[in-house]
Order: structure tokens, then C-alpha cells, then sequence
């Protein structure tokens, strides 16, 4: 098979996906009472090549994530902006530079360190999320609820960094429906003293309906638009 039929393959194959989760969107906002409008699709390229994302964005990606550092800013270097490039991983302190050289939204600050290194790496406005625990499980990152009031004062008072909302992943083996609750409360008392932060990132490929009806504006679909991906080494 050529490259070129190879591509055309690949391109009808995203589409067909990308329509069916914009169905599913559309039908869980439909469900939850509210304009399908309010919601934003972050495809998650993690793992597929950066010719995904060009594919994506020419069949109206408007937002891509990533959640590797290194391999997010090489996929940038080559495919450029648009779209919006969202960082959606766990960021380590000494990653926050090169993070912030590509992209558009950090969806993972969950600690006063990195609003600081973030805040000095900006080369220019940075929109950031809180990731809150759920769970309070180690290794998934997260801030813990009763840290969220000063993690939010902290990039509120950064000067290049944006306070845009919350961002949460379901922990494992629980009901999505009542976590993504828990989190809608939390973005809740969070815009009570930042009426700013309206964004909730929340809802994957297994459970966007769960996310929606709990209020999310942004869903982080990998799977179902992409296709399964092969295990990673290391």
C-alpha cells in the first residue's frame, strides 16, 4: 500500500471515529440539559504520530494533548499552531520550561512549585487547570481538595499564568458519576472566589457521558478517536 492510500486510510478511519464522538457529545449534553456548544473535545495523541495530529486538525481539531513532554514538543516542532496544544500529563518541575515553550493550556498544576516555574518559563500568556485527587492515589497526580484554595491564589497571582478551571482523571475501579460530582463541587467553590475559572477538564473515552452530565466543558478523548495504543516502554 502507498503512503498515499495509506494516509487516505488512516484520514477516513479519523473521521468516521471523530464523528462518532462528536455524537456521543452531543448526546450526552443533549441528556444533561445543556447547548452541546459548552463542550470542547481535546484529542489525546499520546503515542500516535505527529501525521495524526496534521490529520486531526485538518478534519477541524481545533485542541490536541499530549502527556509526555519531550514527544508533545517534538510533535509541535513539526506540526506547529494551530491547534491548541494542551499539556493533559503528570508535569515534573524540571519538565516546566520545555512545556511551556509549546504549550497553549497545562491542564496538570497541582503544586506551588511548578505555578512558580511555570509562571517563570512563560514566554507569554499560559492558561493552567488545578488537577485535583479524587483519590488522593500516588503516582496520578492531583492536589488534594483542601489545597486547591491556595494552589488557585498562587496562579492567581502569577503574572504570565491564566486561572481557567479544574481538571480531574475518575479514579480506577470507582463510579465516574460521583467523582466527576465531587469534582463539579470543587469547581463549584473554586469560581466562588475565582468567578473566572469555568473550565472543568474532565471525561475520557470510557466515561465522557459520566463528565458531561457532571458539567465538564473539556473531554480527553485518546482511545475512541484514535484507536488502541501500543504499550510503551520505559
Amino acid at each position: 500500500m502507498s503512503s498515499a492510500t495509506e494516509a487516505s486510510s488512516r484520514r477516513a478511519e479519523l473521521a468516521a471515529n471523530l464523528a462518532a464522538v462528536r455524537a456521543r457529545m452531543v448526546a450526552a449534553a443533549r441528556a444533561a440539559g445543556r447547548d452541546p456548544a459548552e463542550l470542547t473535545l481535546v484529542a489525546v495523541t499520546k503515542t500516535f504520530p505527529a501525521s495524526d495530529v496534521a490529520l486531526l486538525a485538518g478534519l477541524g481539531v481545533a485542541d490536541v494533548g499530549e502527556n509526555r513532554a519531550q514527544e508533545a514538543a517534538t510533535k509541535h516542532a513539526e506540526v506547529g499552531s494551530p491547534p491548541r496544544w494542551h499539556f493533559v500529563g503528570t508535569l515534573q518541575r524540571n519538565k516546566a520550561a520545555l512545556v511551556a515553550s509549546f504549550a497553549d493550556v497545562i491542564h496538570s498544576v497541582d503544586r506551588v512549585e511548578l505555578v512558580t516555574a511555570l509562571d517563570r518559563a512563560a514566554h507569554g500568556p499560559l492558561d493552567v487547570l488545578l488537577q485535583v485527587s479524587l483519590d488522593g492515589a500516588p503516582g496520578r497526580g492531583g492536589a488534594p481538595l483542601a489545597d486547591v484554595p491556595r494552589l488557585a491564589d498562587a496562579v492567581a497571582a502569577a503574572d504570565h499564568l491564566t486561572l481557567r478551571g479544574v481538571m480531574a482523571v475518575a479514579p480506577l475501579g470507582a463510579d465516574p458519576a460521583a467523582a466527576f460530582g465531587r469534582l463539579a463541587e470543587a469547581a463549584a467553590r473554586l469560581r466562588a472566589d475565582h468567578p473566572g475559572a469555568t473550565w472543568i477538564s474532565a471525561g475520557m473515552s470510557g466515561d465522557l457521558e459520566a463528565a458531561v452530565a457532571a458539567g465538564a466543558t473539556h473531554v480527553r478523548i485518546g482511545t475512541a478517536l484514535l484507536g488502541r495504543r501500543e504499550p510503551q516502554v520505559g
